[in-house]
């Protein structure tokens, strides 16, 4: 077993494997272990580091024959995602994020899936929160302003699938119109020929973007309600402030980009009109650091601006 892991120019290694991994890390070297910690030896895989080898995942790689590192030089995470898979060989990728825990039986099934159905675009696992709860937002609905004001008024808890997130049951089957990237499985050249995730968007809406982009193709996706893997939310990422304003400052770009002004006036003011009471709740509990995030989220909804773009 080889002892170094070699940085990785741009160019498709060479391998025979049906599917390869790729998981997109800033400053999460402690989630990356855990997920590390149920992978074979043999797994091949591309670690895409934004923090440049700043907290040592390289290092992670090095009892893994088929491990590779790219440094992603803080490029955001669709750029950083399809860093890896234009620099894989493989005929099908998996994107993983580093805090989730999947195991291989669940990347295989999802490549099981791919192989076959030739109309399907791509097949996600779905992720549950530490009470074994499918989450929200494991995929969802194309924003409309009907949608985007369900969700701001909490009409979505009694239609689930009137809103924009969807949070089904376990083993519920479900036609959604986009899915998360946190545990997502394509072709790798139908996902390059298509354009990769949008590198509009820093992080999130990427996956809302692809989505729309697989429909526009003719192409189906699909949730695996079955296929459980546990996620640790918002466990890497940088944390604070910063990743709500970037959730919101992206949800304003993606409205931006695929509505008129007036429409997605509208669904902006539905976003952050949601947030509203929440803010109210959660001062009234003494939870101040989650207003401040709600109140992060507004502010990249309003502005647009990323904390992490200059």
């Amino acid at each position: 077993m080889s002892s170094t892991v070699a940085e990785a120019a741009v160019q498709p290694t060479s391998g025979s494997a049906s599917y390869e991994v790729v998981l997109v890390t800033y400053h999460s070297r402690q989630q990356l272990e855990g997920l590390l910690d149920n992978v074979r030896d043999d797994q091949r895989m591309v670690v895409v580091d934004n923090a440049s080898g700043a907290d040592g995942v390289r290092d992670l790689l090095r009892s893994f024959e088929s491990g590779r590192w790219i440094d992603g030089k803080n490029v955001g995470f669709a750029r950083a995602a399809n860093l890896g898979a234009r620099s894989s060989s493989a005929e099908y990728i998996v994107f993983a994020n580093p805090d989730s825990r999947p195991t291989p039986e669940v990347w295989q099934s999802l490549i099981d899936d791919l192989a076959a159905n030739p109309q399907l675009g791509s097949v996600a696992a779905s992720t549950i929160n530490s009470a074994g709860q499918i989450e929200v937002g494991v995929g969802g609905w194309e924003p409309t302003l009907s949608r985007s004001w369900i969700n701001a008024v909490g009409l979505h808890r009694l239609w689930p699938t009137a809103g924009v997130y969807a949070q089904p049951r376990k083993g519920e089957d479900i036609s959604l119109e986009w899915l998360t990237g946190a545990c997502l499985a394509v072709r790798r050249d139908q996902f390059i020929d298509l354009g990769g995730f949008d590198e509009r968007y820093f992080v999130y809406n990427e996956d809302m973007a692809f989505g729309r982009t697989l429909r526009d193709a003719g192409l189906t996706q699909r949730l695996r309600t079955d296929l459980l893997v546990p996620h640790a939310t918002g466990g890497s990422g940088g944390g604070g402030l910063k990743m709500p304003q970037q959730r919101g400052a992206s949800m304003a770009m993606y409205l931006i980009d695929h509505n008129n002004g007036l429409a997605a006036w509208g669904m902006r003011a539905a976003f952050v009109s949601g947030m509203i009471p929440r803010i109210a709740v959660s001062l009234l509990k003494g939870r101040k650091t989650i207003a401040r995030q709600h109140v992060a989220y507004i502010k990249g909804i309003l502005t647009k601006r990323s904390p992490y773009q200059r």
